[in-house]
């Protein structure tokens, strides 16, 4: 196999031999001489190193035995060989572009970017899902060892990545989201999770970014961000960006009014209690929207409805879920005094969050009594958290602290209610369809963790309104592979019927990762072993296999002879 470069044919004297065959001269070493005692004749033995240029007869086309034999030779810098890693890391990249055109993404983004632009997008994408990181300064080192979706494989420095954040216009983010929603079917009933986070950053120069109410206040401002999951399907819906200082309660209505100008309307919402106010339900009701809200602890209507209705079921067997290791039971009940409706509570109960609840519970009353005690006699002020569970009795004189009385009723009703929760319905359903539905919300909750922990999302890091939200979009579109490659994986997990520790995002992408394609002489890439067992397993819940990695490489590597 020739190489790509000429060489000076090599002057070691009596060893290079010069053979020419059907028009081609070819160059060849004598690397040893074996001489034959028996015969008395000495045998040569040749190697062929290279075949002579056919415009200069001191240059030859070397091989792998030229490298071989004349390891210290100069040889002169191929092309493209510094700015893209002699080895790529292929896996994933196989795998998130399967996700991305069964998505129809590329289409979609086609629409409102150029050729350019829509690759370094995905590139984008891919880049936080693999690295697990956002930041445009280490996106060089991403490519220069994994393939690319932009134009014959072309790398982009992070200023050239910063630029093109800048140029995203809000134009481009709606008219995807509008693309994305409109293939829906809106003839099914199905049930969006809402939740939304909030995201640290520093940069003055974003409108959005305001001091609010983080729910890890690390001191600085926050902007929220929020997603609609579609729980039937499995796949994030469309998303909103929104300034710090708002609450979730403020910030529902308009997602309702969202939701609707994308053309849902047989929907329910499930929504977390930090959504619940009378405003919000009467809005669903006007809207025609049902809903599914978790209420532990935001009333008391409902501890009262659990300790009315204690005892009877939560050992009846017809009430058991055992999918979720629960007993339940439904009743209809007004949610607020005003309510026109009666609404579903559905009440549960698990022995093992009573035991966990419990033992919290006398964890945290015995802590604060010992707190009490070491300030007996002395002069010292307790919150209401501590009013809440004792009477504190100071000294009318000196004003000290003298001893602390239980209020025994108040943690009585709490041990009471440990191992208890609600979930509140519009629609009629069953204990089990209810929890079923909230339950479903789980992925959405994952969505959430991931983006901040496994797509480096924590924080923003840029410092213009423009790219903020061009980073956001980018965002909610790795969001949606990632989601993808998640429910593949649950999926083909649920076939095996066994628990692997590498069928989770992050260990499937190390794994993956492990899937590597190397530059040989020739300057081709090639893949650099075979499948493992593990790839196998994860490449079959994307409907991939060791022959798919042999096609996807090949053609890759076609891709990457083209670019350079």
């Amino acid at each position: 196999m020739y190489l790509d470069f000429l060489v000076k044919v090599p002057t070691v004297k009596g060893k290079i031999t010069r053979r020419k065959k059907s028009n081609v001269v070819y160059i060849e070493y004598e690397y040893d001489r074996v001489y034959d005692p028996s015969r008395k004749y000495t045998f040569l033995k040749r190697v062929t190193i290279g075949k002579l240029s056919d415009t200069d007869p001191e240059l030859m086309k070397p091989n792998q035995n030229f490298l071989k034999y004349f390891p210290d030779a100069e040889l002169p810098e191929s092309k493209n060989r510094t700015s893209r890693s002699s080895c790529l890391r292929v896996g994933t990249y196989f795998v998130l572009r399967k996700i991305i055109e069964e998505c129809s993404l590329n289409d979609i983004l086609g629409k409102y970017f150029g050729s350019r632009d829509m690759g370094l997008f995905l590139d984008l994408a891919v880049y936080s899902i693999i690295a697990e990181n956002n930041a445009a300064q280490y996106y060089p080192d991403y490519t220069y060892n994994h393939p690319l979706f932009t134009e014959k494989m072309k790398q982009y420095s992070d200023s050239t990545v910063l630029d093109f954040l800048n140029s995203v216009t809000d134009d481009q983010s709606t008219g995807f989201l509008n693309t994305w929603n409109e293939s829906r079917n809106y003839h099914e009933k199905i049930y969006i999770s809402y939740d939304s986070t909030n995201k640290n950053c520093q940069a003055g120069d974003i409108k959005m970014v305001e001091f609010g109410h983080p729910k890890v206040d690390m001191g600085e401002p926050v902007f929220n961000y929020a997603v609609a999951y579609d729980t039937h399907n499995q796949e994030p819906l469309f998303y909103e960006k929104y300034p710090g200082s708002l609450n979730d309660i403020s910030q529902l209505q308009f997602m309702l009014d969202k939701a609707s100008g994308y053309g849902y309307k047989k929907i329910g919402f499930i929504l977390d209690r930090g959504y619940f106010s009378c405003e919000n339900i009467q809005y669903m009701d006007k809207c025609g929207y049902s809903f599914v809200i978790m209420v532990k602890g935001m009333s008391a209507l409902v501890n009262e409805l659990i300790l009315e209705n204690k005892g009877t079921f939560e050992n009846k067997r017809v009430n058991n879920i055992y999918e979720y290791g629960v007993y339940g039971k439904t009743i209809r009940h007004k949610l607020y005094a005003s309510d026109k409706k009666e609404r579903y509570f559905h009440l549960y109960h698990s022995i093992s969050k009573e035991s966990a609840e419990r033992i919290e519970i006398e964890n945290r009353i015995n802590q604060m009594t010992q707190y009490l005690k070491k300030y007996q006699n002395k002069v010292k002020e307790f919150g209401p958290g501590f009013e809440k569970y004792f009477n504190l009795y100071y000294d009318e004189k000196s004003q000290a602290f003298i001893l602390p009385e239980e209020r025994c009723s108040v943690v009585e009703r709490e041990l009471d209610l440990a191992g208890y929760f609600c979930i509140v319905t519009s629609e009629k359903m069953s204990a089990k369809e209810a929890i079923e539905l909230y339950k479903s919300r789980d992925v959405s909750e994952k969505l959430f963790r991931g983006d901040k922990s496994y797509l480096g999302n924590k924080s923003i890091r840029v410092y213009s309104e423009e790219s903020a939200r061009a980073k956001i979009f980018v965002e909610f579109v790795a969001m949606i592979v990632r989601c993808k490659m998640y429910i593949k994986l649950k999926e083909e997990m649920k076939k095996l019927d066994k628990k692997l520790n590498y069928m989770t995002v992050p260990a499937a992408i190390k794994e993956l990762e492990k899937i590597e394609m190397v530059r040989q002489l020739d300057n081709i890439y090639r893949l650099d072993h075979a499948v493992t067992a593990n790839q196998k397993v994860i490449l079959k819940a994307f409907g991939l296999d060791a022959n798919s990695i042999k096609y996807f490489a090949s053609e890759l590597s076609k891709e990457l002879k083209e670019a350079e």
